[in-house]
């Protein structure tokens, strides 16, 4: 029998899916730590991220029903996806601006990224970089300056810089004061979050 929801939980469930933010996504490429996994899904949620797309091909498929990731796996939508240039073309055709983590001279910093337009930003394997097709696809990178002798942050710690950095653009936009949810929309995941 269904746990009856309290006006309160109702409430809260109804304010949190009004910020939350349906054209900022990432996309984790082949990302095989499930604790980085893990620790990704929090911060999407923490930042108000309504979904996720998760691309495997070559990374075992994470086991993302532990400890770290149990809470954060009821509050972020994922959508798994085996072919790179059908994800891409995919997002395209929602109007996103796709960017990928990597280290190139031709790479920018997430402030000189408009963030407040819909954005895809691609996480990179942890040891291999960005899928070769992937690459191909998108030609426009982003990373976080570093001022010590490592080459990068772990995945999970680059992803809540960059979100915050999205946060931060769209907050001073007031895009979380205006819900990007219709009102189908949230009246739809109202329900399903109530039961969660």
């Amino acid at each position: 029998m269904p746990k009856e929801i309290t006006p309160r939980r109702r409430e809260r469930i109804r304010s949190i899916l009004r910020r939350r933010q349906k054209d900022l996504t990432l996309v984790m490429d082949n990302i095989w730590d499930p604790h980085n996994v893990s620790a990704v899904l929090r911060s999407c949620d923490a930042f108000g991220l309504l979904g996720v797309h998760l691309y495997y091909t070559t990374a075992q498929w994470p086991d993302l029903g532990k400890k770290s990731s149990a809470s954060a796996l009821k509050w972020v939508d994922r959508t798994r996806h085996e072919d790179g240039p059908a994800m891409i073309r995919g997002l395209r055709e929602q109007g996103y601006q796709i960017v990928r983590t990597g280290f190139s001279e031709t790479a920018r910093e997430p402030s000189e990224y408009d963030l407040t337009r819909p954005t895809a930003i691609i996480l990179s394997n942890e040891h291999r970089g960005t899928a070769p097709e992937l690459v191909e696809l998108v030609p426009d990178e982003i990373y976080i300056p570093m001022q010590g002798m490592i080459q990068s942050f772990n995945v999970s710690v680059a992803a809540a810089l960059m979100l915050y950095e999205a946060y931060t653009q769209r907050e001073a936009q007031g895009m979380y004061d205006v819900p990007s949810l219709t009102e189908a929309e949230l009246a739809e995941y109202e329900e399903r979050w109530a039961t969660r």
